[in-house]
C-alpha cells in the first residue's frame, strides 16, 4: 500500500506507520523543523518526507492508495482545500480512500475552537486560521470531482481507547474513550 500523509507535522501518523507499513510514504509539511522531526522518528529510509509550499502533491497519477490530510483543511481556506481534493484525487489509484479531519458548527465540541479564534481575534494576537467546513459543502465537493463518500464520523464521536486519562482544555477528564476531536470524512475514487 502506498500511502501520502499531507501535513504529516511530527510525525504523529509516520512512526506508528513505520512499524507495519511496508510500501511507499510520503509526508509532506509546510513546516521544515516538522518535517525533519517526522523523518527522524519514522526512521525508514526508504520513505520520502518533503517541505511544500504549494498545494501540490509530488507524487505521479493514479500512485496512491490512500491519502490523508489530519488537520489540514482547518488551516485553509475552502477554495486551497478544493485543491488538494483535486491533487489528491489525480495520485490516487482507482478504488483509493482520502481521509481527512475538519471542524464544523453542527458539533458541540468544535464550538471552543471558534469561540478561541474570537477571543484571539479580539485581541488582535496571532493565532492560527481555524476554518470550519460544513458537510453540505463537502458533498459538493465530492460531487463536482467525481468521488464517492464513504462515511462522516462526528468530531465527538467516540471510538479511540485512551491507555490514560485525558484532561481536555475545559477541565472535563476522559477516563474511559477519547475522541479524534475534529470530525473525519472518507471518501473513495472509483474503481
Amino acid at each position: 500500500m502506498c500511502v501520502i500523509d499531507v501535513g504529516c507535522g511530527a510525525g504523529r501518523l509516520a512512526q506508528p506507520l513505520s512499524h507495519f507499513l511496508h510500501g511507499p510514504y510520503l509526508g509532506t509539511d509546510v513546516v521544515p523543523d516538522l518535517v525533519s522531526h517526522a523523518r527522524k522518528v519514522a526512521n525508514r529510509p526508504d520513505w520520502r518526507f518533503e517541505v511544500v509550499d504549494k498545494i501540490v502533491i509530488r507524487a505521479a497519477d493514479s500512485s496512491a492508495d490512500f491519502v490523508c490530510f489530519f488537520p489540514v483543511f482547518t488551516h485553509l481556506l475552502h477554495e486551497q482545500t478544493y485543491l488538494y481534493l483535486t491533487e489528491a484525487r489525480r495520485v490516487l489509484k482507482p478504488g483509493g480512500v482520502i481521509v481527512f479531519s475538519f471542524l464544523e458548527f453542527a458539533i458541540d465540541f468544535h464550538w471552543n475552537v471558534f469561540e478561541a479564534t474570537v477571543r484571539d481575534e479580539l485581541a488582535q494576537g496571532p493565532h492560527p486560521l481555524n476554518m470550519f467546513l460544513e458537510r453540505t459543502a463537502i458533498n459538493r465537493f465530492i460531487e463536482k470531482l467525481g468521488l464517492d463518500l464513504i462515511e462522516f464520523r462526528d468530531g465527538g464521536d467516540v471510538f479511540v481507547p485512551l491507555p490514560a486519562p485525558l484532561t481536555l482544555s475545559d477541565g472535563r477528564v476522559m477516563e474511559k474513550f477519547g475522541n479524534l476531536g475534529q470530525s473525519l470524512c472518507a471518501i473513495r475514487k472509483a474503481a
